[in-house]
């Protein structure tokens, strides 16, 4: 009995040990990528969702704060303009506009929106302030919520300050109403932004300019609410963030195209250049003369005269011959159709040798070609340099040291085409406070996102676990009882059949099996004692040992041997696939 377990204890532990071992390197492999992912994993693969928070209406005050609460239909209009195109096409504002709770990854009960209805259409919508905002030597920030339920692949989510005008009528708002501000994402094929445009006065000549942030950054395209923030100080300084992170930051006068100031010299419009001007820095040398042994007509190529027809040349046999397995069709007639001829196909004969038919002398580059003689090109002496027209004053030069002093706003409004409907706008903040911003994002953006990420990575496919197809499936760590008990049975089936391939497929078993062995002759060894046993017990002992080498060695070439026969097998794939 004591036998028994104590070569089950061996064959398991060497089980376990080759298990083990090749468990460690699956584990090494994997670790690297798992690491990386975890922090993500954790959030995603949470069993316990956050609790839906409900909506309360904010207490905060700013000059203008949306959240589309009870009679926000009073104070918002959509318009009913058409678009002025270049061109003789218009388009009218027909998209449909409405209030209501997300339907994608509801995150909040009872916080309503204003969503776009149609796809693929144009939608104006605005709203006035109660009073002008003017953001004169103030800080501005415009935060709002945008929530795409269905996406973007093309269309704009964008919002527009428009500048305070008698003639600012909601009915009548398109895409030619002046705006100050334009902030926002948008999107369309490789396209994928963050607008920050402001319209920016000259002090000279009274026009407007818009100035585009030169690297805007990415949108993220995503279902769940995003949370958009534009802050501008009056040191002309602006913050972009993203869901209250920093995305980017810099300054007015820098990171915009067309530069807010004009610069202090432009080029005189009245200057040309002379007409004797030279502006040829090379000219071909006037004074060069073609040698007199340049051929300009020796051919590219000549016959190579030394060249000998190759013995296996099979000067008689066609290049072209009759197909042989070609057959005439059934439905030939020959008195309408004429004589059938069967096509031709590359005589095989010449693929064997180094050609066939006609032999003639081939090619070879002419060493006398020289082609047409140029003259060689050296340095212009009457050259001046590149022209260019002498620089003045700009007329229109005017330095704004405060461009963050924008022009008062006198309403806000969506002006926008887009392929996808059900975009959600909602919690709009206009003011000059930034922790006013933040105390409505922690009201709102910041207790439901954890809701909606939440449902989001619920939503997602979750990975089916693999079951393992057959025993070398198996992972020791996995179940180590199954893992021995499989091994052991396969072992055994293959074995009956056959002992050599049940050492190949199984050789861990095979080592247990030596490995019980041992034990075995250890525990006769411990039951005889001493005397004149000893020695021979000794002896099997190495004996046993020996055989144990035996065996790991037949162990090594069985699994070599398998190894090479599947590289074999997997070249001769690999050809007939090719």
């Amino acid at each position: 009995m004591r036998f028994n377990v104590a070569a089950a204890a061996a064959s398991v532990a060497l089980l376990a040990g080759s298990a083990h071992a090749e468990d460690q390197k699956v584990v090494a492999d994997e670790s690297s990528s798992s690491s990386s992912s975890s922090a993500a994993a954790s959030s995603a693969t949470s069993k316990v969702a956050p609790p839906v928070p409900t909506f309360t209406p904010t207490k905060l005050k700013a000059p203008f704060l949306e959240q589309f609460t009870e009679g926000w239909d009073k104070r918002w209009k959509p318009s009913h303009a058409k678009k002025d195109v270049q061109g003789d096409e218009e388009w009218a504002y027909v998209g449909e506009w409405a209030v209501e709770e997300p339907t994608v990854y509801k995150g909040m009960e009872g916080d309503a929106g204003l969503v776009v209805k149609n796809a693929a259409a144009h939608h104006a919508i605005s709203a006035k302030f109660p009073k002008k905002i003017d953001p004169k030597g103030k800080t501005l920030v415009v935060q709002y919520e945008v929530k795409m339920q269905n996406g973007l692949e093309c269309g704009g989510a964008y919002m527009k300050l428009l500048r305070d005008t008698k003639a600012l009528h909601q009915e009548e708002f398109a895409n030619t109403t002046p705006y100050v501000i334009m902030f926002g994402p948008d999107k369309c094929g490789h396209t994928n932004k963050v607008h920050f445009i402001f319209n920016h006065k000259s002090p000279k000549t009274g026009e407007y300019e818009e100035k585009h942030l030169s690297s805007p950054p990415a949108a993220k395209i995503v279902k769940t609410t995003e949370l958009y923030t534009l802050i501008v100080h009056p040191n002309n300084t602006y913050i972009i963030q993203q869901d209250g992170e920093n995305v980017k930051e810099g300054s007015l006068l820098e990171d915009f195209t067309p530069a807010v100031n004009p610069p202090t010299e432009i080029d005189d419009p009245k200057d040309k250049k002379p007409d004797d001007w030279v502006d040829e820095a090379r000219i071909p040398d006037p004074d060069a003369k073609k040698p007199d042994d340049w051929d300009e007509d020796a051919p590219f190529e000549i016959v190579d005269e030394e060249a000998t027809q190759p013995e296996d040349w099979l000067v008689d046999e066609p290049t072209q011959i009759p197909d042989p397995e070609a057959q005439k069709p059934e439905d030939w007639d020959d008195e309408e159709d004429g004589d059938w001829i069967a096509p031709t196909i590359p005589n095989p004969k010449c693929s064997e040798v180094s050609g066939c038919g006609p032999w003639t002398k081939p090619m070879k580059k002419n060493p006398d070609y020289k082609g047409q003689w140029t003259a060689p090109y050296i340095d212009n002496p009457a050259y001046k340099g590149v022209w260019a027209p002498r620089k003045i004053k700009n007329p229109n030069y005017f330095e704004d040291k405060t461009p963050a002093n924008f022009e008062p706003m006198g309403a806000v409004g969506f002006e926008l085409w887009t392929m996808q409907n059900n975009i959600l706008f909602d919690n709009i903040y206009i003011g000059h406070s930034v922790d006013d911003a933040r105390k409505l994002a922690q009201e709102t953006f910041f207790k439901k996102h954890p809701v909606e990420e939440y449902l989001e990575n619920a939503d997602k496919p979750k990975e089916e676990e693999k079951k393992p197809e057959s025993p070398s499936d198996l992972k020791f760590k996995d179940d180590p009882v199954k893992y021995i008990t499989e091994k052991l049975d396969l072992f055994l089936t293959i074995a009956k059949r056959d002992p050599v391939e049940a050492i190949k497929f199984v050789p861990e078993v095979a080592g247990g099996l030596a490995a019980i062995a041992l034990t075995l002759v250890a525990v006769l060894l411990s039951a005889l004692g001493g005397g004149s046993a000893v020695p021979a017990a000794k002896k099997a002992v190495v004996d046993v040992k020996d055989k144990a080498k035996d065996l790991k060695g037949e162990v090594k070439a069985a699994a070599s041997g398998a190894d090479t026969g599947k590289t074999e097998a997997s070249k001769r794939n690999t050809r007939s696939q090719n």
